[in-house]
């Protein structure tokens, strides 16, 4: 009996399914799905089963076309239910851009229907345990290029605080671990509808399974080398940079005597170019010869030595500046610049954006403290992208340092997201990581992604020392980069070599010509 009534319901539901505007609706929900998977829900465990509704509607999908809208609508879904906090800033630009990007997961909407439609076989199931992950790497891949927004909400970074996944991070990155849980979702999705695919679906899963038992057991890690004594300083929400200024000030004196190595402030802690305001230099000098440690403010002024603002990471020392600076390279778009503004600066009228576009900088840098310690400086957004903090891995650093500001989205999802990056990035680099930001929610990971200290909040105005692990080696996946991603580059490329050859042979043995 209760078969009958789960046979109908099912049958109810294909039926609704039948509606274009019903399933239209149900694509977008089942991709906004996994946003739950992120900070603040932080539901990580979803992850591994948030993917299988969105392949069961591509799967079932009536034609090839439609499947791939289901992924579109998904796609934009899935972007816009993990960005809905740019919302008040972007409006209903935000709407735009999530469609527009949603368009990443066509080919995977269309894929899925190509590997799981009907009854495969085990081949076909085989295959798409492979070439499903590596066509959502693809889309990860092309939307993570920073004039498209970056890498905000790549699925693995949903695994920041899971161990076994941020020791998988560091031998393939967030890529590696963006591509076992999708593994796992298409094999759950076998197990749940595709007869006869079984025994290939937990092969699957037993080999997602020993690949991260074999990370846990054999894959290095780092040493440690010694600790760092750091600072983070988070005056609160303070909208004027004056104000916001004196409040930083204040905050660090209190740190007199504590033995530090650095004292961090957040983005856009500074608003005049200090060679233009010496007076500020002065003061800064005087509060580092205080504490006796250097200071990594972040200046967001027009510069006076060449055209433009810049957002730049200046690092003063007792006597003032000492000439090492980093200019903010990746800018947030319709943030911190618009693109096209000749033809979209409209943007301006109806969100938050920048009156005045950004200017980049030109290359990353390494700054050297009187003790030796080296740190990378990264600005706010830039901690999103993984190739960032491996080149600076790469380069020497033996500290990551992010200088953030969210307080725009003080009450919402995004401050604890972004604060989650820094796990990802400290435990794929093995170097730790010092999130400082203005209003919160600042936090310092070790060179395994382990929490080191408290974090402070959105509701903080402090000052707070870490003691920083640091750590000697260098990561497996600083040392090869996305391996991940090319291998998926050349499953796809086989699988299209072979599908292009067998549309071929089939034109030429029915005796139609093959078209150029």
């Amino acid at each position: 009996m209760s078969f009958g009534r789960g046979g109908r319901w099912a049958a109810r539901w294909r039926g609704g399914l039948a509606s274009p505007w019903t399933r239209g609706v149900a694509a977008a929900l089942a991709g906004a799905l996994p946003a739950l998977t992120f900070p603040e829900p932080s539901l990580w465990w979803l992850a591994y089963v948030a993917l299988v509704p969105w392949i069961l509607l591509a799967r079932s999908a009536p034609t090839g076309r439609r499947a791939a809208l289901d992924g579109w609508l998904g796609g934009a879904g899935f972007l816009l239910a993990v960005h809905h906090w740019l919302m008040p800033s972007l409006h209903v630009f935000i709407v735009v851009l999530a469609a527009l990007l949603g368009l990443l997961w066509l080919p995977w909407g269309w894929l899925v229907r190509r590997l799981l439609h009907g009854r495969p076989g085990p081949g076909r199931a085989a295959a798409a345990l492979v070439l499903l992950p590596s066509a959502w790497l693809m889309a990860e891949l092309v939307r993570s290029w920073q004039y498209l927004g970056g890498p905000w909400g790549l699925l693995g970074a949903s695994q920041w605080e899971v161990e076994p996944a941020l020791r998988v991070a560091s031998v393939g990155g967030v890529w590696l671990v963006s591509f076992l849980i999708v593994l796992v979702n298409v094999a759950l999705a076998l197990l749940a509808a595709v007869a006869g695919t079984r025994r290939v679906a937990l092969a699957g899963v037993m080999a997602c399974a020993a690949a991260v038992a074999g990370v846990w057991s054999w894959a290095p890690v780092p040493r440690p080398a010694g600790t760092a004594r750091i600072a983070v300083v988070q005056p609160g929400v303070i909208n004027v940079p004056g104000p916001r200024f004196d409040r930083g000030e204040q905050l660090t004196r209190q740190l007199t005597g504590r033995h530090l190595d650095l004292v961090v402030w957040g983005e856009s802690s500074v608003g005049q170019d200090l060679a233009a305001r010496p007076d500020l230099g002065r003061r800064l000098a005087a509060l580092s010869r205080r504490v006796g440690a250097d200071l990594l403010v972040n200046v967001d002024a027009r510069r006076s030595d060449r055209p433009g603002i810049y957002k730049s990471s200046v690092l003063i020392g007792p006597h003032g500046p000492t000439g090492e600076r980093y200019d903010k390279m990746r800018l947030v778009p319709f943030g911190e610049y618009i693109p096209f503004r000749s033809v979209l600066g409209w943007a301006t009228s109806v969100g938050k954006a920048a009156p005045e576009d950004r200017r980049r900088g030109t290359e990353q840098v390494v700054m050297h403290l009187p003790d030796g310690l080296r740190i990378g400086p990264l600005v706010c957004f830039e901690s999103a992208f993984p190739d960032m903090s491996r080149n600076l891995a790469r380069d020497g650093a033996q500290v990551l340092v992010v200088q953030s500001a969210t307080s725009t989205f003080q009450h919402s999802w995004a401050p604890a997201q972004h604060a989650s990056l820094a796990a990802l990035r400290s435990a794929e680099t093995w170097r730790p990581m010092v999130h400082s930001t203005l209003s919160g929610v600042s936090a310092v990971f070790g060179p395994r992604g382990e929490p080191v200290g408290g974090r402070m909040g959105t509701n903080t105005s402090a000052a707070m020392v870490y003691e920083v692990p640091l750590a000697r080696g260098t990561s497996p996946y600083v040392r090869s980069g996305p391996w991940t991603v090319y291998g998926s580059l050349a499953a796809l490329g086989a699988y299209c070599a072979v599908e292009g050859a067998g549309a071929l042979r089939r034109r030429r043995d029915s005796g139609s010509p093959a078209r150029p």
